[in-house]
């Protein structure tokens, strides 16, 4: 029965590589790419999204950002690193997608929320992406804080430790964010995530901070951490 199993993985190993392999060695025009991407399997919608050469429309660009979240992990990490370079090319046709990218940047594989947080860069000049973006990004955050503050020993680690990766990104991604965000609002995170026991979470904490220098009461938090045991919170 193993043997089957391993026969089967096999076979299935050799056809996605042969499909990749096609689409990488042989022509197929934009429109051909775009349709895998659609309909395609999972190696061809990974081949095709590494070889497309741009995006052309809003309507290609709901169709790549389809394809970011909810589907196989190979196939999300290739369009999070495509995006890196489509989104910057053409701004306007990733603005309304704050949900999607979103759910990309506490995706469970880091590279993805890597990939998205150096893709979005670029919209934080436009207001009809930011604005709703901040607002969404703080809503989502404050109940993962709830959570990684209500957990105690007894909780499983599996259940800790999603929860506290949620949070991780989204603290990094509001410090790449933070000019955009009330100054209120900020310091309520910050007042809540100084002191959780999980040093990567004050250390995004501290980056937070680095990037305020002239208000009273977020320069006094900042000292605070830059006596913190972790090397990595100090160092901010």
């Amino acid at each position: 029965m193993n043997t089957d199993k391993t026969q089967i993985l096999n076979d299935k190993h050799n056809q996605d590589f042969n499909t990749a392999l096609d689409i990488y060695e042989n022509e197929y025009s934009h429109n051909d790419l775009i349709s895998f991407l659609k309909n395609g399997t999972v190696a061809e919608k990974q081949a095709a999204i590494l070889k497309l050469d741009n995006i052309t429309s809003k309507e290609e660009a709901k169709i790549i950002m389809s394809n970011l979240t909810g589907c196989d992990g190979k196939i999300r990490e290739a369009v999070s690193f495509r995006l890196k370079e489509f989104i910057p090319q053409n701004p306007d046709f990733y603005k309304e997608f704050q949900d999607t990218i979103l759910d990309a940047l506490i995706d469970i594989n880091g590279n993805i929320c890597r990939n998205m947080l150096c893709a979005i860069q670029c919209l934080k000049n436009y207001p009809e992406f930011y604005v709703d973006f901040c607002r969404k990004l703080v809503e989502n955050t404050k109940p993962v804080i709830d959570k990684v503050k209500s957990f105690d020993i007894q909780d499983g680690k599996y259940k800790i430790n999603k929860e506290v990766f949620k949070l991780y990104w989204y603290l990094e991604t509001i410090s790449e964010f933070s000019n955009l965000i009330d100054i209120k609002i900020l310091k309520q995170i910050i007042y809540e995530t100084k002191n959780i026991p999980d040093y990567t979470i004050r250390e995004k904490t501290a980056k937070i901070l680095s990037k305020f220098h002239d208000d009273k009461d977020l320069l006094t938090i900042k000292q605070e951490l830059k006596k913190d045991e972790n090397y990595y919170v100090r160092r901010y």
